[in-house]
């Protein structure tokens, strides 16, 4: 059975639209809470805050992606992420998915230029994670 792969442009325009909704997350659920517990005096070293960063798109990614193979723009998109077998991801998958994709976009984007290179197009988080994203009928 073959599945249809969303082209790498529609990939990327679903990356900019995953930006805006990261964007709103980080707004209400980084800075929101750090404006108010600086009011009273609270303030977390670097180390905390990235930490609170991190943790908190993990928990947004891996829920989406464990509930329905899908995050906000992917199901706009119609795309949904599956293992290398077309199922749903295990935990421990999607969790490597997430913390291979940091390196992947912040060293200047070089897992996601993979795919340029890749036979079967796939950005670089998605072969070391064992996942693909794939078209959602």
């Amino acid at each position: 059975m073959t599945v249809e792969q969303p082209s790498l442009q529609r990939r990327l325009v679903c990356m900019l639209y995953e930006g805006l909704v990261v964007f709103s997350i980080l707004l209400i659920g980084f800075l929101l809470p750090q404006v108010v517990l600086s009011g009273f005096g609270w303030n977390a070293g670097a180390k905390a805050l990235w930490i609170h960063v991190l943790l908190l798109l993990m928990v947004y990614f891996v829920w989406c992606w464990l509930n329905g193979g899908q995050t906000l723009p992917m199901k706009t998109w119609k795309m949904r992420l599956v293992d290398e077998s077309g199922g749903p991801l295990r935990p421990l998958q999607a969790v490597l998915r997430y913390l291979a994709a940091w390196p992947s976009i912040l060293l200047l984007g070089v897992g996601i230029a993979w795919a340029l290179l890749d036979k079967d197009k796939q950005f670089l988080h998605d072969r070391i994670a064992g996942t693909r994203i794939t078209s959602a009928g």
